[in-house]
């Protein structure tokens, strides 16, 4: 669910990425960032799928290209690859939950304004978007599966194991509930519907200059800090039931 640049999240050492790769990372980000404002104003179902390939200044089948559904525009990000590479480089006796904690709240410190805001819209429309919220299951189990086969090989056991499948899927799961919590203690009023600019923010929201460093601040570093505080507890849950 988190989205991580790869600009800011690539491990060191890594080989660059050539030029080719890094201007298909720049029109996938151009597309989203183009979508979220859009959905900010407008809502996400007023938001044709056309307008944002225009905001883009890409054309309708780039944008598909990209992204094969309007929701895998919300959901797609690096974050899974970044988790994947992260429990890899954990020292290899270390608890899965603690070395998840760690690669989580490492990639939350080196998000940007732009990327914390966006995190916060994209919780809200996978809380509010019923298909946003269909499209997050199929997601949620290739992210599964890339951690299962980390931790397989961590621990020596089958890729299909099913104590490792239950392992992933719980770690995902609780990582999602703890967002959806810090969004919703920013949202007393509850969620709004996903037709109107509304759903997204008002002027108390996330992203205007009046937001910077306020308490309506959601997504902001201060606030950024509840969110990590929320993971460390619900990893904490994880690691008294969730062991291997």
């Amino acid at each position: 669910m988190v989205s991580a640049r790869t600009t800011a999240s690539t491990p060191p050492g890594t080989p660059k990425i050539g030029l080719r790769e890094r201007k298909k990372i720049q029109t996938r980000q151009a597309i989203q960032r183009a979508a979220f404002r859009l959905f900010q104003d407008q809502g996400y179902d007023a938001t044709p799928v056309d307008r944002i390939a225009e905001a883009a200044d890409v054309s309708t089948s780039t944008v598909f290209r990209y992204f094969p559904t309007k929701e895998d525009i919300v959901l797609s990000g690096e974050y899974a690859t970044v988790l994947e590479a992260g429990l890899r480089a954990r020292p290899a006796r270390e608890p899965m939950v603690e070395s998840v904690r760690q690669v989580t709240v490492e990639v939350l410190r080196a998000l940007g304004a732009a990327d914390r805001k966006e995190l916060v819209q994209r919780i809200r429309l996978i809380r509010d978007v019923p298909a946003i919220r269909g499209r997050t299951a199929e997601n949620t189990a290739r992210d599964a599966a890339l951690i299962t086969a980390v931790l397989a090989e961590r621990s020596g056991r089958q890729a299909d194991d099913l104590t490792l499948r239950v392992i992933s899927s719980a770690v995902l799961a609780a990582l999602q509930e703890a967002m959806l919590r810090w969004v919703e203690e920013n949202d007393p009023a509850g969620p709004a519907g996903p037709d109107g600019p509304t759903d997204l923010g008002g002027p108390a929201d996330v992203g205007g200059p009046a937001d910077v460093g306020g308490p309506a601040d959601v997504g902001g570093p201060a606030d950024l800090e509840r969110l990590i505080e929320l993971l460390n507890q619900t990893m904490d849950v994880l690691a008294r039931g969730l062991t291997l």
